[in-house]
């Protein structure tokens, strides 16, 4: 198996990853005692065939889906062990955006970019939707970054999947996070709005200093914009290594078969 040492910076880890299982019935692990260390900045894609465990990985890491064992370490802290507002804590420090967008249809853009504070204020805030000046300022400001300044008012079941999915992402920076995860977010658009969303992403890993990990089908956007690429096959990792080295015969080797290779 090929390793990242060489594309991984020198900086501390931001996350650590020790022998990490998850079995969705018992005896049938779906991850099979994953290993795996993140620096605190850089673009991660994680490919794989369908069903070998990449969103079932990235969903661990956040806690929306519950370990059978092993460690998760975020900065140090053990997330595995957290409950309650220990753990709630702790996902604020990690930013999610979904395949699907998630995002709540019936609010405006800037109502949604919001919700990504509502962990930062107190109940009565949150029910009232009263948010501090700074935060409304961030959001406003992370609009314009991600290409939406004029939408902050416009509904969300308006948009386009392009313009969600830049929704999404502000929204998860809006908590900023110390990790940005990522599950699908290109696999329901078209090649050009995907480019512009993987590139949204890497720039925004780099403009905040973070790490970011993306679970992704597309391979060859992997390639473009990947500082390194792990390759998952049977709920292990067959490959992590720099994009550069991912060639066609590693790419056989995790998803099997070589008649989809043109």
């Amino acid at each position: 198996m090929n390793t990242a040492a060489d594309t991984q910076p020198t900086t501390q880890a931001a996350l650590v990853i020790r022998k990490l299982f998850k079995a969705y019935v018992a005896g049938q692990p779906v991850l099979k005692g994953i290993d795996l260390t993140f620096g605190g900045t850089g673009l991660t894609a994680i490919i794989g065939a369908s069903g070998t465990g990449k969103s079932t990985l990235l969903r661990c890491i956040n806690r929306l889906v519950e370990p059978t064992s092993g460690e998760i370490l975020l900065e140090g802290e053990d997330i595995v062990r957290l409950g309650g507002e220990q753990l709630r804590a702790a996902r604020r420090r990690i930013g999610m955006v979904f395949q699907e967008y998630n995002l709540v249809e019936r609010l405006t853009v800037m109502e949604n970019l919001l919700t990504g504070r509502l962990g930062t204020i107190g109940p009565l805030d949150a029910w009232l939707r009263r948010f501090p000046p700074a935060d409304i300022e961030h959001a406003f400001a992370l609009l314009d970054t991600v290409g939406l300044a004029n939408f902050a008012n416009q509904r969300a079941d308006s948009l386009s999947g392009g313009q969600r999915q830049r929704v999404g992402i502000a929204r998860a920076l809006m908590q900023e996070p110390r990790l940005l995860l990522a599950d699908e977010p290109t696999s329901s658009l078209d090649p050009k709005t995907s480019v512009e969303i993987m590139e949204l992403l890497r720039e925004q890993g780099r403009a905040n200093n973070i790490p970011v990990i993306v679970n992704m089908h597309d391979v060859e956007l992997a390639r473009r914009f990947a500082d390194r690429v792990i390759g998952m096959r049977n709920g292990e990792v067959a490959f992590d290594g720099a994009a550069t080295a991912l060639d066609d015969g590693m790419l056989r080797s995790i998803y099997g078969g070589e008649g989809w290779l043109q």
